[in-house]
């Protein structure tokens, strides 16, 4: 897919986010841990979960869509012990399906076309809890363990990692606990479908979770949370083209440091329980506490600012007066991306792959972007629509991979996104 944006247009209007895919990817695959039904409601639409239930569906799923957003589900048995290349395609998200299959068919096996450097901690876990683990010729065997009680910490606080762990303890082990646990929204959602399916968790939110799980879980029916990403991404893109819109169906409790954040970056949000309300930004100035002081922006695990709104808190330092050091503390070469955003005018130097200093503000112009990165996406279509020019954007199917019909939501608000 190929995009052409025009920027300088004010965006207005009231937006409503999809579904979070992180959180829908999850649940679909805590699903198959039962034999009963399953109805999720407000999925999104994305590639990303569009390859998720196609592999639901070889692995013995029955999928019936209630409505476009309600999904129900059963999975009387798990067909199949094995997920091949073809299967997994590259997403790390496919290995949410491992506990599934390995408490449904103890013995497994999945193939991976990515680095186990990628899954180290996820790997650490399972055997952590007592698993049989072999690595080899590109693929990941497992063998099932049944354990009274364990506890572990897991290396990173890894979103998938502790979904696996949690999902394996609910029916594998009688008391499980868990250090160093993440806890994202989808993370929360998660626990709370298992809790619903019968199992017992304690900590829910926290990074100590105890898991008390049965030897059967049962059917459930939940509503899939907003992508608090999404959401806040959209809140951005709004206050840097002017006008003002209106972001409906939010959590309060997912923003409150993205909302802080911003903030220091010069963009004020007015938040209610389940609203964002984005007034018309004039200029942006970086708010600190000392009157001289540069502002530093640094991701952390949540509740702290999320990686993946770094490439868009980029984005806002570009157009704030002052100087902002980006400090991505989580992953490796995430400010790659820096390069489009120089190539728009913008002024930043790239200090090593975890660290940039952008100085703002800078009139940004358009360029031709080339398959954007999945994560920073969203913020380069950001840059675009505050550019001076049309930019054209490559495959930018990579934005809608998990974020659904954005590109169409934002041309509802007055985006001039032309889609060939």
């Amino acid at each position: 897919m190929r995009i052409r944006v025009e920027g300088k247009h004010p965006l207005n209007g009231v937006y409503h986010p999809s579904g979070s895919t992180n959180a829908a990817m999850a649940l679909l695959a805590a699903a198959l841990l039962t034999d009963q039904p399953v109805t999720l409601d407000n999925m999104p639409h994305t590639i990303n979960l569009q390859a998720m239930l196609a592999v639901a569906e070889k692995l013995g799923s029955k999928l019936e869509w209630v409505d476009p957003h309600t999904l129900r589900l059963q999975t009387e048995q798990v067909t199949r012990r094995t997920l091949t290349l073809a299967d997994t395609n590259g997403l790390v998200g496919m290995m949410l399906y491992l506990p599934a299959m390995l408490c449904r068919r103890q013995h497994i096996r999945i193939e991976i076309d990515f680095p186990l450097n990628r899954i180290r901690t996820h790997l650490e876990a399972l055997r952590d809890l007592g698993i049989d683990v072999i690595t080899s010729s590109g693929a990941i065997e497992c063998r099932a363990a049944y354990w009274e009680r364990k506890e572990i910490i897991l290396s990173q606080t890894s979103v998938t990692a502790t979904a696996i762990v949690m999902m394996l303890a609910t029916r594998l082990g009688k008391e499980t606990l868990i250090h160093n646990a993440a806890c994202e929204p989808h993370v929360q959602e998660l626990a709370h479908l298992l809790c619903e399916m019968g199992a017992h968790i304690e900590g829910i939110g926290s990074n100590l979770l105890r898991v008390i799980g049965l030897d059967r879980l049962e059917g459930a029916a939940v509503t899939i949370g907003p992508d608090h990403i999404e959401a806040a991404s959209v809140a951005v893109i709004g206050a840097l083209c002017g006008g003002r819109i209106q972001i409906n169906n939010t959590r309060r409790a997912d923003l409150p440091m993205i909302t802080k954040t911003y903030r220091q970056l010069g963009i004020q949000l007015d938040v209610d329980d389940d609203t964002i309300y984005v007034p018309k930004h004039e200029t942006l100035t970086l708010s600190t506490r000392e009157e001289d002081a540069d502002l530093s922006v640094e991701s952390a695990p949540w509740p702290a600012f999320p990686s993946d709104l770094v490439a868009i808190a980029t984005v806002i330092a570009t157009q704030a007066r002052g100087t902002t050091l980006v400090h991505e503390k989580l992953f490796n070469n995430r400010l790659l991306f820096v390069d489009k955003l120089k190539a728009m005018g913008a002024q930043i130097v790239l200090c090593d792959p975890h660290r940039a200093i952008v100085v703002g503000p800078t009139p940004l112009h358009a360029i031709y972007m080339d398959t954007p990165d999945v994560r920073a996406g969203l913020a380069m279509l950001a840059a675009a629509l505050i550019a001076r020019g049309e930019s054209t954007i490559d495959n930018a199917q990579a934005i809608e991979r998990t974020f659904a019909s954005v590109l169409t939501k934002l041309q509802a608000l007055g985006a001039a996104i032309t889609i060939e």
